[in-house]
């Protein structure tokens, strides 16, 4: 075993993918087993499928130029498991274990792990050169497992931030997602600072104290990442910062309506709560009401939905085809179900059928 398995077994955390090294060739691993899928035959990995689980078996291996700063250009596989291994980030996922539990450590990952420290192998500014992605990798193990940051590899990652332009929005819209649910989630901002998410949101100190007082939920503490960037100018539209790093519609417009609720007058008596129910639903409006840490306002929302109250048209009393029946049409339709949704959230009261049809007769005039 190798990698991030044996950094968690040495933790006394259960893995949660299972990586093995070996001197056998993909073809030899391919021949040993019934189930297998070649995952990265060119660069020396097969899957193995046994008994429901997987585990990637890849062949010790050496590794020419980055020309892209994200994948070498070829792989050679060798005999030397110090070889391959001195091919990996950081020192804490650079140990194998042997079958029998010998732990196989040739640059000090024990000892970084005891120390709670996160350090490149090797010379860490030609691992990121190599990787790009392994600069966030570093900030989310950090993040993940409250260590680190050792001061070399940190100041390589001020010296090689440039180099994060070559990552794919999607790569950094997951690290940036790992660390955001991570128990140290203000982290991000030691990323954004560094200029690491340079091609989304201007490098610049930005406070995050609150992330770790929210729940540990993506839409909540992505949406109070969204309002400090817009906040500090850093951004300038949720929405596309969202859509640039290739999050999905839904929540793009989940977390874009919530984050202009809070950046307008959060509403904080029932009948603005039920307007802002009315335009946005309930769930930008929740996620706002979260986001803001304001009990009070929470509880006024809760006491909204548990009332029944009206507060969008498919809870009015009258629908379109009463209208049709009274002779309205077109854009005096539309605009009298406002007129009668207006009145119902300042009189909840007032929501029954021959209440709403009345006043229409009483008000024949709407604009």
């Amino acid at each position: 075993m190798v990698g991030g398995c044996v950094r968690d077994i040495l933790l006394g955390r259960r893995p949660k993918d299972w990586d093995v090294t070996t001197s056998a060739s993909p073809g030899i691993v391919q021949s040993l087993f019934e189930n297998t899928v070649p995952t990265g035959e060119r660069h020396g990995t097969v899957t193995v499928i046994m008994d429901g689980n997987q585990a990637e078996v890849t062949t010790f291996r050496s590794e020419s130029a980055y020309t892209d700063h994200r994948r070498p250009d070829s792989v050679t596989f060798v005999s030397d498991l110090k070889e391959d291994l001195r091919r990996r980030d950081f020192t804490i996922n650079a140990m194998a274990m042997k079958p029998d539990g010998t732990i196989i450590d040739y640059f000090g990952g024990r000892a970084d792990l005891n120390a709670r420290t996160i350090r490149c192998v090797g010379d860490a500014r030609e691992r990121f050169a190599e990787d790009a992605l392994r600069m966030l990798r570093a900030l989310r193990f950090g993040a993940e497992l409250g260590f680190e940051i050792e001061d070399g590899t940190y100041h390589a990652l001020k010296d090689c931030a440039a180099l994060s332009a070559f990552l794919s929005p999607e790569r950094i819209r997951d690290e940036l997602c790992r660390i955001l649910l991570s128990d140290r989630p203000e982290t991000i901002s030691t990323a954004i600072a560094l200029g690491l998410l340079m091609s989304f949101a201007s490098p610049a100190e930005v406070e995050l104290a609150d992330l770790p007082r929210l729940p540990c939920k993506l839409e909540t503490r992505l949406c109070c990442l969204c309002i400090s960037l817009l906040r500090n100018g850093q951004i300038k539209d949720t929405a596309h910062f969202l859509s640039a790093l290739r999050f999905d519609g839904k929540t793009v417009s989940l977390v874009g309506k919530a984050a202009a609720l809070l950046l307008s007058d959060l509403p904080n008596t029932k009948s603005a709560i039920k307007r802002a129910l009315s335009g946005m639903g309930l769930a930008p409006v929740s996620l706002a009401v979260e986001v803001s840490r304001r009990p009070e306002i929470r509880i006024l929302l809760e006491e909204v939905i548990a009332s029944g109250d009206c507060f969008s048209l498919d809870r009015l009393a009258v629908n379109g085809d009463d209208l049709l029946a009274l002779g309205y049409r077109g854009r005096e339709l539309g605009n009298a179900l406002k007129f009668l949704l207006e009145h119902v959230i300042e009189s909840p009261e007032d929501n029954e059928r021959n209440i709403l049809l009345n006043l229409l007769k009483h008000n024949p005039k709407i604009p």
